[in-house]
């Protein structure tokens, strides 16, 4: 029998599976207590494009290391000509830092 968070994790691949028909890139988020991290997976799943996270000694909140998690990967998708994704939230709930991540990714040109 699965858990709640399994149960989330199941579901919101699924949707990600039979909606983006292997077109886009996806934003795959992990969150500790301390930090927050971004990946950039490619369409196929195998490889890892791109990624950011917090520094450690950053004296900030965890929203506002998530902000600039979310800006940092903008930046870096640029390079690569990346502007269209798919937000990966995992078992995750969509608040807190995960929607201050995403929030900042979209302020910062990305679309999901």
């Amino acid at each position: 029998m699965l858990n709640t968070n399994q149960r989330r994790k199941l579901r919101v691949r699924n949707n990600i599976k039979n909606n983006n028909k292997g077109q886009r890139a996806r934003i795959v988020v992990t969150r500790s207590n301390k930090n927050i991290y971004a990946q950039i997976i490619d369409i196929y799943g195998n490889v890892v494009l791109q990624e950011s996270s917090a520094n450690i000694n950053d004296k900030k909140t965890g929203i506002e290391k998530a902000k600039i998690v979310g800006q940092n990967l903008a930046k870096r998708c640029a390079d690569f000509k990346i502007d269209t994704l798919v937000f990966d939230k995992g078992a995750y709930k969509y608040i807190g830092r995960v929607e201050a991540l995403a929030n900042a990714c979209r302020e910062s040109g990305l679309k999901f």
